[in-house]
């Protein structure tokens, strides 16, 4: 497995979180973000259940153009 970085959360206090990595094989999207708290969790759930082999993560606003970067840097890859 190849992970391209795309980026990190520029104002993560300690730089480790969250992260954002495109998966050069298979172009898809890697995701580090922060633990949902119970009320969000449960909003979640409201549109159906979040299997034990998945979850869901919180990424903050500022993250976007990361994620815009890692959706066209996978669209490229598919492209080759």
């Amino acid at each position: 497995m190849s992970l391209r970085f795309i980026a990190k959360d520029p104002n993560s206090p300690d730089g480790d979180s969250p992260t954002v990595w495109v998966d050069e094989e298979t172009c898809d999207l890697v995701i580090q973000g922060f633990k949902l708290d119970e009320t969000t969790r449960q909003a979640c759930l409201t549109t159906g259940s979040i299997p034990d082999h998945e979850l869901a993560v919180r990424l903050p606003a500022r993250m976007v153009s990361a994620l815009r970067e890692a959706c066209d840097a996978a669209e490229r890859s598919e492209d080759r």
